[in-house]
């Protein structure tokens, strides 16, 4: 192997860790970790958005390398405003699951050889007694990782792969990019719910404000990004 490609793979890894610390990909994963109490499943939620980020760069690459498609500027901008339309969606919908309006269901109970009939009151989704499958929840995060894949500086990695002659090591270029960015975004999401899970038991008034600060900054900063794509950068 040359000694370039050495330090391709070398850029690939550090460019896959940096890429993990962009304010975008910050604010996503901060808002989704809001909503996990496991320290555990925490952690996972970056390693399953860094999955999702490779697997859409690995198919974009496939298709840079084998059909030599190029993205235009205006298509790019137009994935990067997706991601600030995300950011927006992601940050109201933890607003609504915090402030909730109580849900009200019609309730049949049969007492031989009666039926009686009544409403019941539940409360705010975060009261509710809730049944998680961990691993399915995991979709949101693979999810919002795709879609980070198709936008910002990982038009950075694409650059580098044209760069590469071998359509192997392109691939090979892809695969350590995204382990970097798997890696970064495990460690970084770790950090990131340690404030969640530590207050979900004994400060449960604490930890819903600081899911409601997450979700107001994932609303801000998508409003910001989008407004910045929009009208600054010339989509619309």
């Amino acid at each position: 192997m040359e000694p370039s490609l050495y330090a391709a793979f070398g850029l690939g890894l550090i460019l896959g860790v940096k890429h993990a610390l962009d304010a975008d990909h910050l604010v996503a994963v901060s808002t989704i970790v809001s909503e996990h109490k496991d320290l555990k499943w925490a952690s996972l939620i970056g390693a399953f958005w860094g999955l999702g980020h490779t697997a859409t760069l690995f198919a974009v690459g496939l298709l840079v390398i084998g059909l030599r498609v190029t993205i235009s500027p205006r298509f790019a901008l137009g994935l990067e405003f997706l991601v600030a339309v995300m950011l927006v969606f992601l940050g109201i919908n933890i607003l609504w699951r915090s402030f909730g309006v109580e849900k009200i269901h019609l309730h049949t109970h049969t007492h031989n050889p009666e039926t009686h009939t009544h409403f019941h009151v539940h409360g705010a989704p975060e009261q509710e007694h809730s049944h998680t499958h961990p691993f399915k929840s995991m979709r949101k995060p693979f999810f919002v990782g795709m879609v980070h894949g198709l936008a910002g500086s990982a038009a950075l990695m694409l650059l580098v792969l044209t760069a590469i002659p071998s359509p192997l090591a392109g691939l090979a270029y892809i695969l350590i990019f995204g382990f970097g960015s798997v890696g970064g975004m495990l460690v970084l999401s770790s950090l990131i719910g340690l404030p969640f899970v530590l207050t979900a038991q004994r400060f449960s008034h604490l930890n819903r404000w600081i899911r409601v600060t997450a979700a107001l900054a994932s609303v801000a900063f998508g409003l910001y990004l989008g407004w910045e794509i929009g009208f600054d950068q010339g989509l619309f």
